[in-house]
């Protein structure tokens, strides 16, 4: 806990990070995946995108393990 970058307000017993930076993508959510890539937007938060693209990678990994259970069977 001795990281500098964390700040504790009142009333909360968990300190908090500051926030990453990220660039600020006018062109969409499309124009930053061709930026930033799948990965880098949905786990590097590279961009104002990376919840959506995390719901996206939700999707492929979940269908990809249901495939492959489905020919487990």
């Amino acid at each position: 806990m001795g990281d500098d970058n964390t700040v504790l307000n009142k009333g909360e017993r968990i300190p908090r990070r500051s926030l990453p930076e990220f660039e600020h993508e006018d062109g969409g959510f499309i124009l930053a995946l061709k930026k930033h890539g799948l990965i880098g937007t949905a786990l590097d938060d590279k961009n104002q995108y990376g919840p959506h693209a995390m719901i996206i990678l939700l999707i492929i990994v979940a269908t990809f393990t249901g495939s492959l259970l489905y020919l487990l069977m």
